[in-house]
């Protein structure tokens, strides 16, 4: 099973994700910057964060983003026996419920790795689609710098696209000043920001 990476649908809305929050320093700067331009964009949380954090995981919800499931501890799910994923991906379905009353509708595993029997395995006990993303190449994970993240995103800035930064795990300032700018440019090309969720509904609607 491919990654879900982009939605093909005649509109002209984008799909921002973040993932390894939430963060009590970095998420609420992500959150600051989408209200400037009126956008939504989906947060892929680790279950032990939001235990952490669960009030920066409401703030989150309450203003209108989606919560997705990151797994609770960010292992790679293909070093794991199948009982071992359901259980990561479970506990952290309940967290986000319980701390925030989100339902969890997608999912990215952590590091996009993923093999025939973690798909197998999520398919069975989820049902729900595993996202991955079109930047693949900003690495922002890894402070490349404002300039590269921003370069090796913004010709991914197109309808139906679904693209990843991090607002968790480290110093995501970098992260945080790239997004600024291309969340500026996609409100420039009029590009409307909305939800992982919103987008696959929008082109399951269109088809």
């Amino acid at each position: 099973m491919k990654l879900v990476d982009h939605a093909t649908t005649r509109k002209n809305v984008i799909a921002f994700t973040f993932d390894d929050g939430p963060d009590p320093i970095y998420t609420p700067q992500v959150l600051s910057l989408f209200r400037e331009v009126g956008g939504k964009a989906t947060f892929y949380m680790i279950g032990s964060q939001v235990e952490a954090n669960p009030d920066i995981a409401r703030m989150v919800y309450a203003e209108g983003h989606e919560l997705g499931n990151h797994t609770y501890t960010h292992p790679n799910l293909t070093e794991l026996d199948p009982s071992d994923i359901v259980s990561e991906l479970t506990r952290t379905d309940q967290i986000i419920k319980l701390e925030t009353g989100a339902v969890v509708r997608t999912f990215r595993p952590p590091y996009l790795a993923h093999n025939d029997e973690v798909d197998t395995t999520i398919s069975e006990h989820f049902g729900y689609p595993s996202i991955g993303a079109m930047n693949m190449n900003s690495n922002d994970w890894s402070d490349p710098g404002v300039e590269h993240i921003v370069t090796e995103s913004r010709d991914h800035l197109c309808g139906g696209n679904i693209i990843i930064f991090h607002d968790g795990g480290s110093d995501r300032s970098q992260t945080v000043e790239a997004v600024r700018q291309l969340i500026h440019m996609a409100a420039e090309r009029g590009l409307q920001m909305v939800t992982v969720s919103e987008l696959l509904r929008i082109a399951e609607c269109e088809a």
